[in-house]
């Protein structure tokens, strides 16, 4: 397992580490030579819009990466290394997974935290003018719900990356060379999207159901949130479960 991490982290860091890495030097140096007073206003306007458009940049090279790394299980010659390696497929497909996730979240969080910190610079406040008093005493309800909203936007991008690998997987399996292959795999993802559309009714009783045409959406508290985060979990399992049964039975490369 040790081994598909390694080989999964590789594959990301290909794409994304230089991208990374001139995001992050660019936002460091912004930010020390603006707290010593060596850029003049006209920089310091050029490098608030610079930092707005490397997170962007940043974003779309994630994306770039992710599918870098996705690619390695469905085409050669990194589709050839998996089919011969003696490990489960289920265990290649969820390094992969917790690879992308990571890397995402590490390299957009500290990209998006650029922009602040050299906002904060740009007005000339520093982080010790900062207040947490208000964080401090806000109730343990107030976290909870904050943490459950965190772990709700990663459940959620969690689902999108199963949605993917799965209809990838069933176009590389169950339809390959069918005629209209690619159709029927579009297909597919918007069912599967409807369904898990549809799913949010069974939050129906700890909130207040309303319909978007042919969607629904559930209105939810604190309680309903924990159970959503739950439900996502689950269908993001199923997918995974399933994807695994199609990688180790069949993928033509």
């Amino acid at each position: 397992m040790k081994a598909q991490f390694k080989y999964a982290f590789r594959a990301g860091m290909h794409i994304r580490l230089p991208v990374f890495a001139v995001v992050f030097i660019m936002d460091l140096v912004f930010i020390i030579f603006n707290s010593l007073g060596l850029l003049p206003y006209g920089l310091q306007v050029t490098a608030l819009s610079l930092g707005g458009t490397a997170i962007a940049v940043m974003l779309a090279f994630n994306i770039v990466s992710d599918v870098t790394i996705a690619r390695r299980m469905f085409t050669p010659p990194g589709a050839y290394l998996h089919a011969l390696t003696p490990a489960p497929r289920r265990k290649i497909l969820l390094a992969s997974v917790i690879t992308m996730m990571v890397l995402d979240i590490v390299t957009t969080a500290l990209a998006i935290a650029g922009e602040p910190l050299f906002s904060m610079s740009f007005a000339g406040v520093g982080l010790d003018s900062v207040s947490l008093r208000g964080l401090g005493s806000a109730s343990a309800s107030v976290w909870l719900y904050g943490l459950l909203l965190f772990a709700l936007l990663l459940a959620g991008y969690l689902l999108i990356v199963m949605i993917i690998l799965f209809c990838v997987s069933v176009r590389k399996s169950l339809l390959y060379n069918k005629p209209a292959g690619g159709l029927l795999t579009a297909v597919l993802a918007l069912v599967i999207v409807y369904l898990v559309s549809l799913s949010e009714l069974l939050l129906a009783p700890f909130g207040t159901v309303t319909r978007l045409g042919v969607f629904f959406t559930v209105s939810i508290g604190t309680l309903g949130t924990g159970f959503y985060v739950l439900l996502v979990l689950i269908e993001a399992a199923v997918l995974y479960i399933f994807t695994s049964k199609l990688l180790e039975r069949k993928v033509n490369i």
